[in-house]
């Protein structure tokens, strides 16, 4: 079924990692180390429908929350996928750039080195893109956006939706057109809210770890058949 109407614009929010891994009686870390191999492959299955960027939650600012030993072992994971040559490789191959979204400051110096690597190495691509929102809250980005403001510009009068937008820690995203959220979950988090305003929402029961091809194109033919009126 070739399938009208795609978005251009895609993000997932992948639920459900740690219920998957308990679930299959295996430890939290094997369950995100699921999770990881589960996007880099759902980013070459969106590709094949000509879904040009893509933007995946990788670890939020309440992630941080969470047991430090968790924490640390995930950034771990992060470490190993990024020092990944063959991942690196299927980058090359797709033509995709990785662009790192989130508040730097708070990431491991390692491992936003190793990130921004990546990000230097696949920066000549323009036509595919993945955004990783790593260390990202919305109201982080927000509040981000107001200060960069008052410091820069200082004039509210002078203060539109571009401006606004460009003094976002997400300015470099488009608006999304579809999101995706996994595991049953039925809200948005603070998800890019900018970028979110008139997106298509999509919520499927599916464990991030058990999300197939199938499950994918269920959501992009739920959306084909969906009317956008963006307020008018």
């Amino acid at each position: 079924m070739k399938l009208k109407n795609l978005p251009l614009s895609i993000a997932v929010i992948p639920d459900g990692n740690r219920r998957w891994a308990l679930s299959h009686k295996l430890s939290i870390m094997r369950g995100y180390s699921y999770g990881v191999s589960k996007f880099i492959d759902f980013s070459e299955w969106c590709l094949g429908y000509g879904i040009n960027s893509i933007s995946v939650w990788a670890f939020s600012t309440e992630n941080f929350r969470r047991n430090t030993n968790e924490v640390s072992a995930l950034f771990g994971i992060y470490k190993k996928v990024a020092k990944d040559r063959k991942i690196i490789k299927r980058l090359h191959e797709n033509a995709t750039r990785l662009n790192i979204i989130g508040n730097r400051s708070l990431m491991p110096k390692d491992l936003l080195s190793l990130l921004r690597n990546i990000e230097r190495e696949t920066m000549q691509y323009t036509e595919h893109t993945i955004n990783m929102l790593i260390g990202y809250g919305g109201r982080d980005d927000i509040l981000h956006a107001v200060k960069g403001i008052f410091k820069n510009i200082g004039n509210a009068g002078r203060i539109n939706d571009e401006a606004f937008r460009n003094y976002l820690i997400s300015n470099s995203i488009p608006d999304i057109d579809f999101i995706i959220r996994t595991s049953g979950e039925q809200r948005l988090s603070g998800f890019m809210p900018w970028q979110s305003a008139y997106s298509e929402l999509y919520f499927s029961k599916r464990l991030w770890p058990d999300f197939t091809r199938q499950d994918l194109h269920r959501a992009l033919v739920d959306y084909s058949f969906r009317k956008r009126r963006f307020g008018k």
